[in-house]
């Protein structure tokens, strides 16, 4: 096996073969050439389990290529594998909902593709900082590195519940107002009045909660707290209080429709009680007051 593998070029040493006592095991320390992090390290790994195989194979036991780097490829190509499910089952998940609450396509849909832009804007601003190495000093980055695997999975469950709360929050009462007004720029209007400093309060508070971890010694949670600090942060300011706004706007009353055929396989969940009756204001209130008068000493 030493002979195997030290020819391979990527290979800079070939440590000698260490056994346990009763011999079932020896273990063979390789040194590549190139860093854990560098695409040639992730070939020389396959290549390894493929070339390391044969000679094992022959000699009736079984190879494996262990060790902290091969796991760290593992883990990362079953993470990138599973990403594009994950991705898909949340959108979906989210469009069902969503449809279900608003009984409505585009109101759904324009929510899936803004928190896909948050997402997209998140893991941006994390590759140019934290892999591309800008404004390493203002974020004390010590150097530039790859993401670990495992954040943008992450970011994007994480995310997804605050985004989904921030729509929920803002749409439903635009969605209120016009049940009963019919009226779809004052709906929005009204929306935004009404439920916007909840949204701007949510995600301040949440960009503060997520932020005290940007200054964190550890690299991983100071990319986890900057991804998250950065999504919330797009998400409820440019993504929720602005297009969002501008996009029901511009569709006026078809945001709010639903094909007549879907309509019936819906069910009416009526979750904001759409169904009632508007409260009725300026309503005369009658009091009745009963004044005690002293008898008459006479």
């Amino acid at each position: 096996v030493t002979d195997t593998v030290g020819k391979d070029p990527d290979i800079a040493t070939v440590a000698p073969p260490r056994a346990t006592e009763d011999g079932a095991i020896t273990v063979l320390g390789v040194v590549p050439k190139t860093g854990p992090d560098d695409q040639k390290t992730t070939d020389l790994v396959h290549r390894l389990r493929d070339r390391a195989v044969t000679p094992v194979t022959d000699a009736g036991g079984t190879a494996y290529v262990a060790g902290a780097t091969a796991a760290g490829i593992d883990v990362s190509a079953k993470l990138s594998s599973a990403l594009p499910l994950f991705v898909t089952i949340i959108v979906v998940l989210a469009l069902l909902l969503l449809m279900l609450a608003f009984r409505s396509i585009l109101v759904p849909l324009k929510a899936v593709l803004g928190f896909l832009l948050s997402i997209a804007a998140g893991i941006g601003a994390v590759v140019w900082v934290f892999q591309d190495g800008h404004l390493s000093g203002l974020f004390q980055v010590a150097a530039a590195a790859p993401i670990a695997c495992f954040v943008p999975v992450l970011l994007i469950g994480v995310l997804f519940g605050l985004a989904m709360d921030y729509e929920v929050f803002l749409v439903s009462r635009m969605r209120e107002h016009f049940h009963h007004h019919r009226d779809a720029r004052a709906a929005v209007e009204h929306g935004v009045e009404r439920s916007g400093r909840v949204v701007t309060a949510a995600a301040l508070i949440m960009a503060a909660v997520f932020g005290g971890f940007i200054f964190n010694h550890d690299p991983t949670v100071k990319t986890i707290g900057f991804a998250l600090t950065i999504g919330v942060l797009i998400d409820a300011f440019v993504v929720r209080l602005t297009i969002v706004p501008a996009v029901l706007s511009l569709l006026g009353r078809h945001a709010w429709a639903l094909p007549k055929w879907l309509d019936r396989a819906v069910p009416n969940m009526d979750i904001e009680g759409d169904s009632l009756p508007p409260r009725t204001t300026g309503s005369p209130v009658v009091t009745a007051a009963a004044e005690l008068v002293p008898a008459d000493k006479n």
